[in-house]
C-alpha cells in the first residue's frame, strides 16, 4: 500500500523559505527579444480592439522558438521545480492597465487554458481593496485584511501586480511539501487525518463535496487547503469536526505559518507570480491602502489548467475552475 507517503520529500519542491530567500533562481527575467515579441502581439490585439480576457490564443498566437522555449521552462519549473516562479521584465510605466492585462493573458494562454474563477464566469480576477467588510459574502481578497494560506481551485494561479499598497501587502508562499515533511517528522500520528476526505464548501457547488487535504498518487503529492471552506462545509452538512480533526487542522496551520518556512516578497508593478496550487500555498499580509480608489493596491489573478499538470487520484478530484451559474456567488 502506498496511499500514504511515509518518506520525506527531497525534491526541489520541498524548499524552505529562509534558505532560498536570497537566491535568484526562482526569478525569471523575460529576454529583450521575448519582450519585443509580446509587445508586438499586444499591439496587434489593441489594433483589433481586443482586451483581455476577451480574446483567444489564436488572436495573439506566438510561434517564435525563443518565446516557446521560455514558456516551456516556466511550465516545467511550476510542475517539476520549486512549484512557483516570479517573472520580471514588464515595464509597468510603458503600458496602461489594459495593455499589461493583454500581455499577461497572452502568457497565460500559451501556458495553458484559462478557467473561470467564479459563478459569473470571470476569467480574470481583480484582487483589490473594494469590498465591504460588514458583508458576510465579501471575499477576503477584496479587503486589506490578512489572507490565510490556501490553494486555489486550478492547477496554477497567477498574479500580475498593477499597483502596490501604500504600506504592506506582501505576497507570502509556503511549500506544501515542506509542510508535509514537518508534519511527518513532528506529528506522524496525525498524518492519516490529512488523507481522510473532509467536506469542503467549494465555491460554485450547490452542496459541499469530499476531498482530502493531501493526496499521494503516481509518485507526487498534491495538496488542497482552505480551512474556512472545510469548517463551512462540515457546518452545512451538519457533520461537526471531531476534536482530533480540529487538532490536525491546528497543526497544519501552525506549521504553515512558521516564519522560517515561508517566503515573503513584494510584487512590484509589472511583476508576475505563478504558483502550482498542488505544491504551493499562498497568502498575503494585511496592508494600508490609499484613500483614492484609483491608487489602491491592485493585482490581476489568472487560473490556469495546465497540459503538464500531475495526475490526480479519483478521491482528489481536479477543480479547474468554478462552474458558471451554479451554487453560490463568488
Amino acid at each position: 500500500m502506498n496511499t500514504i507517503l511515509k518518506e520525506k520529500i527531497t525534491e526541489k519542491c520541498a524548499w524552505i523559505g529562509n534558505e532560498i530567500a536570497n537566491k535568484t533562481n526562482w526569478i525569471y527575467h523575460l529576454s529583450p527579444h521575448v519582450l519585443n515579441i509580446l509587445d508586438a502581439a499586444q499591439a496587434k490585439l489593441e489594433a483589433n480592439n481586443l482586451v483581455a480576457p476577451h480574446f483567444v490564443k489564436e488572436d495573439a498566437l506566438i510561434e517564435d522558438p525563443e518565446f516557446l522555449f521560455q514558456i516551456d521552462y516556466i511550465s516545467n519549473e511550476l510542475e517539476n521545480g520549486y512549484g512557483f516562479i516570479v517573472i520580471r521584465g514588464l515595464d509597468a510605466n510603458k503600458y496602461n492597465e489594459n495593455q499589461l492585462a493583454n500581455i499577461y493573458y497572452i502568457l497565460g494562454l500559451h501556458m495553458g487554458n484559462s478557467v473561470t474563477q467564479n459563478t459569473r464566469g470571470d476569467l480574470i480576477g481583480y484582487v483589490e481593496n473594494i469590498g465591504d467588510k460588514t458583508q458576510k459574502m465579501t471575499r477576503v481578497y477584496e479587503t486589506n485584511d490578512y489572507l490565510p494560506y490556501h490553494a486555489d481551485l486550478s492547477d496554477v494561479v497567477g498574479l500580475l501586480s498593477i499597483r502596490k499598497a501604500k504600506q504592506g501587502g506582501l505576497s507570502s508562499i509556503v511549500s506544501s511539501s515542506t509542510v508535509y515533511n514537518r508534519i511527518l517528522e513532528d506529528y506522524p500520528e496525525y498524518l492519516g487525518y490529512f488523507y481522510h476526505p473532509a467536506w469542503y464548501d467549494h465555491l460554485g457547488e450547490i452542496e459541499p463535496s469530499l476531498s482530502p487535504i493531501f493526496s499521494y498518487f503516481e509518485g507526487k503529492l498534491a495538496c488542497r487547503y482552505l480551512r474556512y471552506y472545510i469548517e463551512l462545509g462540515h457546518d452545512r452538512r451538519q457533520i461537526p469536526l471531531s476534536q482530533v480533526q480540529i487538532d490536525a487542522l491546528n497543526i497544519f496551520d501552525k506549521v504553515s505559518q512558521e516564519s522560517s518556512l515561508r517566503l515573503d516578497m513584494m510584487l512590484e508593478p509589472g511583476d508576475i507570480q505563478f504558483c502550482n496550487n498542488y505544491c504551493v500555498m499562498h497568502s498575503r499580509s494585511s496592508f494600508e491602502d490609499y484613500d483614492e480608489v484609483e491608487k489602491r493596491r491592485k493585482l490581476l489573478r489568472l487560473w490556469l489548467q495546465m497540459p503538464n499538470a500531475r495526475k490526480l487520484a479519483k478521491d482528489f478530484p481536479g477543480r479547474n475552475g468554478i462552474p458558471k451559474g451554479l451554487g453560490q456567488a463568488a
